[in-house]
């Protein structure tokens, strides 16, 4: 069982770490409006305008936020799943009922917290933001 939790999770953060490349802007040896070029400009903006890392503070908090939930409400599922497996497979054994009730149960505490923690952080950056 926990071969197959450890192969699940691996597997989710393997696929979020797939998500975004990398661009090593270091190893091109071409010019800046060559680099540029690559880069949407708004209308009128020049290369020499663009500048790195101007985003907002709170906006990386929401976003990481957004991530870090999504990942605890996909383990969540994964295992309010596992707990169901295990509560259908313990043929009426007392303890593993109870361990499976208890899997489902701390499953659904952590979307609980989870849920609790996006509500104070969005409210603390809209209060002091």
């Amino acid at each position: 069982m926990k071969k197959i939790l450890l192969a699940i999770i691996t597997s989710l953060v393997i696929a979020t770490g797939m998500q975004g490349g990398v661009v090593y802007a270091g190893a091109f040896s071409g010019s800046k409006d060559a680099v540029c070029a690559g880069v949407a400009l708004k209308e009128g903006q020049t290369c020499a305008q663009v500048t790195a890392g101007s985003r907002d503070p709170s906006d990386i908090v929401k976003v990481a936020l957004n991530i870090f939930s999504v990942i605890i409400g996909i383990i969540a599922v994964v295992m309010m799943m596992i707990g169901g497996i295990k509560y259908m497979t313990s043929q009426g054994d007392p303890s593993q009922t109870n361990s499976a009730k208890n899997t489902i149960l701390y499953a659904a505490i952590g979307v609980v917290v989870a849920a609790l923690s996006q509500v104070i952080v969005r409210y603390v950056l809209a209060k002091f933001a």
